[in-house]
C-alpha cells in the first residue's frame, strides 16, 4: 500500500511540474490593446522637443538657399554688365585708334589744301592763247604747274583725300557751304550752280566744304 501511494504521489507531482513549466502564450488581443495605448505626456513632450529643432533647421536652410540664389543672380547680372561695358570700351578704343590712323593727318592735309588752291589758281590765270612754242618759258612754266598740281592730287588720292567740285549736284549741307542763292534758268532749284572754291573729303569725312552758289526757286 505504501509503495502504491508513493507512485500516485509521484504521478501527481510530475503532472503539476509539467503544468507549471508550460510556456505562456501571448494573446494577440492584449498586444493590439497595448499598441493602441497612447504614450505618456512626458514622452510626447520629448518627441515634440526633438521635432522642433529639425523643423527650425529645415526653415533656416531654405532661407539660406533663397538668399544664396539671389546673391548668385545679382553677381551674375553684375558680371554680364561688366562684360558688356568692357566690350563697349574695347570697341570705342578700337574705333578711336582706327580714326586716329585715318584722320591723324587731318591738320596737315588742311594746310596742304591751301597749296593746292594756289597751284590751281596759278594754272587758271595763265592765258591759254599765250601757251605756244613762240613763248617757251611760259609754256614750260605752265606745264610744270599742271604736272605739280596733278602729282599733288595723286598724293591726295593715295591718302584718301578727294576733291569736291559739285557743279549741278544737289546741295548737301554736310559737304557744301552756300555763299548765296540766285535764280538760274533751266536749272533745278536746290542744286549747285557755281563753285567758288572746291572742297575736299578725307575718308568720307568732310575736310573742307565746297563754297558754292545755290539755285533759288522762282
Amino acid at each position: 500500500m505504501a509503495s502504491r501511494g508513493l507512485r500516485i504521489l509521484g504521478h501527481n507531482l510530475s503532472t503539476m511540474l509539467r503544468t507549471h513549466r508550460a510556456p505562456l502564450r501571448t494573446c494577440p488581443q492584449l498586444m493590439c490593446t497595448a499598441a493602441q495605448q497612447p504614450n505618456n505626456p512626458a514622452q510626447e513632450r520629448e518627441e515634440e522637443k526633438s521635432k522642433k529643432p529639425a523643423e527650425e533647421s529645415t526653415e533656416q536652410w531654405a532661407a539660406e538657399k533663397t538668399k544664396l540664389e539671389e546673391q548668385v543672380k545679382e553677381y551674375t547680372d553684375k558680371y554680364k554688365r561688366a562684360l558688356a561695358d568692357t566690350e563697349n570700351l574695347r570697341q570705342r578704343s578700337q574705333k578711336m585708334v582706327e580714326d586716329a590712323k585715318l584722320y591723324g593727318i587731318q591738320g596737315f592735309c588742311k594746310d596742304l589744301l591751301e597749296v593746292a588752291d594756289i597751284l590751281e589758281k596759278a594754272t587758271q590765270s595763265v592765258p591759254k592763247e599765250e601757251i605756244k612754242a613762240e613763248n617757251p618759258h611760259l609754256k614750260n612754266l605752265y606745264e610744270g604747274l599742271v604736272m605739280t598740281e596733278g602729282q599733288m592730287q595723286k598724293v591726295f588720292k593715295k591718302h584718301g583725300i578727294v576733291k569736291l567740285n559739285p557743279v549741278g549736284a544737289k546741295f548737301d549741307p554736310y559737304e557744301h557751304e552756300a555763299l548765296f542763292h540766285a535764280p538760274a534758268e533751266g536749272k533745278e532749284p536746290g542744286t549747285v550752280a557755281l563753285v567758288t572754291k572746291v572742297g575736299y573729303k578725307l575718308h568720307e569725312r568732310t575736310l573742307r566744304p565746297a563754297l558754292v552758289g545755290v539755285v533759288k526757286g522762282a
